[in-house]
């Protein structure tokens, strides 16, 4: 049985990415099999449900709504959604399980976006750069209401995920609200293959500060930071703002790999399991930029993953951070895999900033608060080429420019 500590889900959302978002995705571990007989004390329990499957199966008028699938996956999902660990734990089908392992290799198919369930409500939580999600307008929490038309509110999140999915071509019709507004608006989307870029980065125009964007955290992303990070040196490039706002997470050995690039000793997190236990998570060696100014972007959409690099740069003072509170994704999640290839991923671990502060349904406070306006889209390295500094100061995008200023001050151009 393989074990994922994942992160939000992706609707690769890509449309699904699913990325299984509600902690960090862990690599693979294998964990002890779990009897699928019911234990003794819990005989009573099972005779109930047995008791409820029967009577459906028996008396329910609408024929077609007796799936038994359908009806399996929701008394699971129920059961794992009664620990009360919203938005984290939760029940995987099969497609989804397929997902999670796609985004780990950084290919999706979908619309590209992370969601979570928050509020009993299926929340965007991150669109993808350069997915179909980022080019329609989603953003970070709009709210999903209507699928193809119809009413997904009290839905499981399996299933709204489910009725989003759908081959590449396609489109899907999502009604949304955005809160902030308080409008509804259609979108329909074009459903795509999507290829990970995760790390760029590029010469602010008119500064010698880079702009280094890392938008997931899956395989390999830290072995290609660190190049860059070596690159950006060797040009003589006086600081560099590490952009990690709508980033829905990844593998926590990449995230623990990315800090270690910025921190020369300490600890990136720590672990606490179900005892209490808390086991830190040290600072590995070889990093690539100790010494170099920096100032590092969050938003709501920074989930998981990037929570534990942004905790760890605030607690050594390594970088300042500046945007807006991040997601609040804090527990490490384990998969267990079921016999038809569905899977349930539940809470093992809480992780902690390296100081001991609380991650989870909190998120992480910036340094410096700097709203950003609902119609304007954070610029990316890909946007920047061929920009001219003035077009960068019009873009629209306070965080980064107030990042820069920041960095100017302190020495930069």
């Amino acid at each position: 049985m393989k074990t994922r500590l994942p992160r939000q889900w992706v609707l690769g959302i890509a449309l699904v990415v699913l990325g299984f978002a509600a902690g960090v995705v862990l690599g693979c571990r294998l964990l002890a099999y779990v009897p699928d007989t019911p234990p003794a004390k819990a005989e009573a329990n099972f005779r109930l449900l047995a008791e409820a499957w029967n009577t459906i199966q028996r008396v329910y008028v609408d024929r077609q709504a007796v799936n038994p699938q359908r009806m399996t996956y929701g008394a699971i999902g129920g059961m794992v959604d009664a620990l009360g660990d919203t938005g984290h734990s939760r029940f995987l089908t099969p497609e989804m399980v397929k997902q999670e392992s796609n985004v780990a290799k950084g290919r999706l198919e979908g619309i590209g976006a992370e969601v979570q369930m928050k509020n009993n409500q299926v929340v965007i939580v991150a669109p993808l750069d350069g997915s179909p999600a980022q080019r329609a307008g989603l953003k970070p929490g709009d709210v999903i209401l209507k699928v193809n038309g119809e009413d997904v509110r009290g839905l499981p999140l399996e299933r709204v995920v489910g009725r989003i999915l759908g081959p590449p071509g396609k489109t899907v019709k999502l009604t949304i609200l955005n809160p902030a507004r308080g409008q509804t608006i259609d979108l329909t989307i074009v459903r795509a293959r999507i290829t990970l870029h995760n790390v760029s980065w590029h010469r602010l125009p008119g500064t010698t500060v880079a702009h280094v964007r890392v938008a997931s955290f899956s395989r390999g992303v830290s072995k290609e930071l660190r190049k860059i990070l070596l690159d950006i040196q060797q040009e003589g490039l006086t600081g560099l703002t590490l952009d990690v706002r709508n980033n829905p997470g990844g593998l926590l050995d990449e995230a623990v790999s990315t800090a270690s690039q910025f921190l020369g000793s300490g600890n990136v997190l720590l672990e606490k399991d179900a005892t209490g236990k808390v086991t830190p998570v040290p600072v590995q060696s070889g990093g690539a930029a100790f010494a170099l100014p920096m100032v590092a972007l969050i938003n709501g959409g920074t989930a998981s993953a990037p929570e534990i690099v942004a905790g760890a740069l605030k607690d050594a003072r390594r970088a300042m951070l500046v945007g807006e509170r991040t997601f609040g994704t804090g527990t490490v999640l384990a998969a267990f895999p079921l016999s038809d290839g569905s899977a349930m991923m539940l809470a093992i671990k809480e992780w902690l900033t390296p100081s001991g502060e609380v991650i989870w349904h909190r998120g992480i406070s910036p340094d410096v608060v700097v709203p950003l306006p609902p119609e304007v889209i954070p610029l990316t390295p890909t946007r920047e080429q061929g920009m001219s500094s003035e077009k960068l100061r019009a873009s629209g995008d306070a965080q980064l420019l107030r990042a820069l200023d920041m960095l100017v001050q302190s020495g930069g151009k």
